[in-house]
């Protein structure tokens, strides 16, 4: 959409606003299709409860047994898995925005994969709790972006030079990942692959209030940068030109899509190609220039509560970790992408 088409939004005490009218009605859709989608999900499994059943249960109208897998068992994995979409989502919106490039993803440049061999780091050599492989997921996430952004530093970070380090350090990640299961005894190999999966089963509050938590900090914080992002897009030059302090707002920005991307992958595991989808796809609908924060945030929750009720009801009686229904339905997606980036002459 051109910019044009913007329109500003003034308050009596003189705050002007301005937005995108269609890229305000794809948040709603995007709000509603998420809640439905909760809804959905929180109805589904092996004691069915009707949606209209699921939305009396929350407002406190439901019968013991409902409050009880509602709001005890259910609630809180649909929960988690809207702060982990949208963590995901948001993320890969500021790395893409940064690198300009679509294939600059945390899960494609190495940020996942570190938070992956912190976690099994501690599975593996330490046979930690789940809290300490959490922490270990969060401090290898961190650890590995605070590398590769020392390592694409050269005058600025610039995202050609961040993507390439990121495949590299991905790469070598991923050999890392692989020696740490060789060295891992039965019991702790199972459980390491289980954990690599990415899943939303047993999620619950003990979860959700630590994601929560960095969740409301974080984002007010990257959405208040938004329209420095949007500069950014332009280049470097035109961001100095235009009052931005571009070395310091890219590192904010960085820094707290790394910590969403950790802790994401810390609640549920490492689940694949939602921060590569989710602005891609929000950009197309919007059709708006810019990183489309908050509708990429939104188009995460709804993709992965989407792929979690295929995960749980698609194959029978065989429910299935989300991260296996993502990385299929993302490595398709993937491959659609560098096809039309190569007809376009990008890559």
């Amino acid at each position: 959409m051109s910019t044009r088409t913007a329109k500003a939004l003034r308050t009596p005490g003189g705050l002007s606003i301005r937005y995108e009218p269609r890229a305000a009605v794809v948040a709603v859709l995007l709000t509603v299709l998420t809640v439905a989608a909760g809804v959905v999900l929180i109805g589904s499994g092996d004691f069915p409860i009707a949606p209209g059943d699921v939305v009396a249960t929350l407002l406190g109208n439901g019968t013991m047994a409902q409050e009880f897998i509602v709001q005890d068992l259910r609630l809180p994995r649909v929960l988690v898995a809207v702060l982990v979409g949208a963590s995901l989502g948001l993320g890969g919106a500021v790395f893409q925005s940064v690198s300009r490039n679509p294939l600059g993803s945390p899960d494609i440049i190495g940020f996942g994969q570190g938070a992956t061999v912190g976690a099994l780091t501690v599975i593996v050599l330490f046979g930690g709790s789940a809290t300490a492989v959490a922490g270990g997921a969060v401090v290898g996430g961190v650890v590995t972006g605070v590398l590769i952004y020392l390592l694409a530093w050269k005058r600025g970070v610039h995202g050609f030079r961040l993507v390439l380090i990121g495949i590299g350090a991905a790469a070598m990640l991923t050999a890392v990942i692989h020696y740490l299961i060789t060295k891992a005894n039965l019991i702790d190999a199972t459980r390491a692959v289980l954990w690599m999966t990415g899943t939303l089963d047993g999620r619950d509050w003990s979860q959700f209030w630590p994601l929560l938590a960095v969740f409301a900090v974080l984002v007010p914080l990257v959405l208040g940068h938004g329209r420095s992002l949007r500069m950014l897009e332009m280049g470097d030059d035109a961001a100095y030109a235009l009052g931005v302090k571009v070395e310091r707002t890219r590192l904010v920005l960085m820094g707290s899509a790394v910590l969403l991307v950790s802790v994401a992958t810390a609640a549920a595991g490492p689940i694949t190609f939602v921060s590569l989808s989710a602005p891609q796809l929000a950009r197309r609908l919007t059709r708006s220039p810019g990183p489309n924060l908050a509708a990429s945030a939104l188009m995460g929750a709804a993709l992965l509560l989407v792929a979690d009720w295929a995960a749980t009801n698609a194959f029978g009686e065989r429910e299935l970790p989300v991260g296996v229904v993502t990385g299929v339905v993302g490595g398709v997606y993937l491959l659609w992408l560098l096809v039309t980036e190569r007809k376009a002459g990008r890559i």
